[in-house]
Parts: C-alpha cells; structure tokens; sequence
C-alpha cells in the first residue's frame, strides 16, 4: 500500500513568542518494511535554524528554532510511504515458552538481546507496579508459547477496555486507566507494555497513523484521526512482533510507523521550550490517503490524539 500523509499542527499562543526551540518527531521511519519518500516541510514562522538528525532509538528528529516574534507557529509535513503487506510475524507464529525467552533476556550475552533489555525497565509513563503483573497472568500460564500469550493479554485489553478519548490526558496515571478500564491507543499501549515488562519481557512503545479511509468491505480503525500508539514485543533470536490493543490486531498494511522509544515521551510529535507564548491551543490534522498502485514501496500509519507542546 501506498500513502500521502499530511500532518499538521498549529500553535496559537495568547501573547508573542520571542524565541522557541522544537524537536519534531514527524519524519516516518525507513524500515525493512516501509519506504518512505522525502518528506516536504513547512513551518511558519520560517525557521532561523533547522537540522536533522537522529535519536538514540534511530527515530528521525527534525530540530529547528523560531527567533521573530510570533503568536502561531505552524508544522506541515507531507510524506509518501510504502507499506509491504507482510511483517515478520502472525498471530499464529511459533515461538518459544514466555519464561524461555525472559530467561533468554536475563543471562544471553549477544548484542541484540542487551539492548533489547532496555525496555525491560521503568520509564517515564510505564512503572512495573505489580497491578499490571497481576492483570497480565491469566494470559501467561506455566509454559505458554510467548506469542499465544501476547495475543491473548491484546484481544482482553480490546474486549475490557472502552475507548474514550475524553477521559484521560498525558497526565492521566496508567493505574487510573487500568481501574477504570478506560482510556485511548496510548494508553492501552502504554498499559500492555507495563504487563510485559512486569512478566520481565521486552516492549516497546510505538508511535504513527493509520490509513484514514480504509478499502472497500474493510472496517474502519479506531484512532484513524490523529497519531495513533501500539507496541512490540521482543521474541529472543527472532525480531519484535507488533500488536495494536485498540484494535485487536497485529499491524500489517494499515499501520505507518515514525517512532518507536520506551513510550509516549520518547516519541511525542512536538517537544520544545519557548520564551512568552502564555497559554496556547493546539489544532492537529492528519489524513492518510491511499494512492494508486505503483512499483511496490513500503509506507506509514497514524493515530490518537496528539498532546500538547510540552513547554
């Protein structure tokens, strides 16, 4: 599947900015299974400074600093991606035992086992507190294929979880989300990671969008208005698997990655710190716009609400 990606944001502040520094994670990443075309930027004012360059996790940072006085900034990035069909894996992909591979992370030496070890740990958003051990067990019996697991613990977020993207804000505690059992993609993300870390398994937080329109016959997914959040596991000697707990499913054709991190504060769109501004609001579009068959690229994907700048 082919994709044109729009996503813009506007800033209106309630007094002038004199000077602002931003980092934008907005430039989709190139993957084994997506292609990503230059992407056209726009930003208003025009910037004194831009550059780009990448993060620790390999994520694309476009940096760049606003110096004239201004009430409203504006980011437009426009993207062509190329999504292949296939990832690595399906739901019913063999794999070994869950204790296996968390045994596998502990005492293997080889270098893609010690970094995948990094999302084994505490971050920002995503505490190992032992409610998310205990909601995470029932799907992760004494010697239970990790794959099978992993798939349950995301069809049981799907079915006891109510969407809803009125009730919580980046501030929200994930312990909140998961007693009321309400919340958006980034939450549930951010809640299916705490239960895998809690098990001593390696997640990760991914950010993107997800094809606005979708073909003919097809539902249409939750979050296809905005960003959107899911998550990887990592599988020892084997590669990471996607699974999307907002909309029961592992990502294939529909799904356009632009980050991955520990979670939401390694990915966030916007980032920056300004001098004046006051208080602002935030307008953000996405449309995600299938385009006519061609050679075969890989693409990108989107969803749920973008949070504010943080400042």
């Amino acid at each position: 599947m082919k994709y044109l990606i729009t996503h813009r944001s506007q800033y209106k502040y309630s007094s002038g900015v004199a000077l602002c520094h931003n980092e934008a994670r907005l430039l989709p990443r190139q993957t084994p299974w997506q292609l990503c075309q230059p992407s056209r930027i726009s930003i208003k004012p025009r910037p004194a400074l831009s550059l780009e360059r990448d993060d620790f996790f390999g994520n694309r940072v476009l940096y760049f600093a606003i110096q004239d006085i201004h009430q409203q900034m504006e980011v437009k990035v426009v993207t062509e991606v190329t999504v292949l069909k296939q990832r690595q894996f399906s739901p019913d992909s063999p794999s070994m035992p869950w204790e296996q591979a968390r045994r596998m992370l502990q005492e293997t030496p080889e270098p893609e086992i010690i970094e995948a070890r990094l999302f084994k740990l505490e971050s920002r958003f995503i505490g190992l507190d032992p409610t998310y051990l205990a909601y995470a067990k029932p799907s992760f019996p004494p010697d239970r294929p990790l794959l099978e697991g992993v798939v349950e613990l995301n069809r049981r977020i799907y079915q006891e979880f109510t969407y809803d993207p009125h009730f919580t804000t980046i501030a929200t505690p994930l312990k909140e989300v998961l007693s009321e059992k309400r919340g958006v993609c980034q939450d549930f993300a951010h809640l299916m990671i705490a239960c895998l870390r809690g098990l001593g398994l390696a997640a990760r937080y991914v950010s993107g969008y997800l094809e606005t329109l979708p073909p003919p016959g097809q539902p249409r997914l939750v979050g296809a208005d905005a960003s959107h959040a899911w998550l990887a596991v990592y599988l020892p000697g084997e590669g990471w698997a996607e699974f999307d707990p907002t909309n029961n499913c592992m990502p294939q054709d529909r799904h356009i990655t632009l980050a991955w991190g520990r979670d939401y504060g390694d990915v966030a769109p916007l980032t920056g710190v300004m001098s004046g501004g006051g208080s602002h609001t935030l307008e953000v579009s996405v449309d995600v716009a299938p385009q006519p068959a061609a050679v075969a690229e890989p693409a990108t994907t989107r969803r749920d609400q973008e949070q504010p700048l943080s400042r």
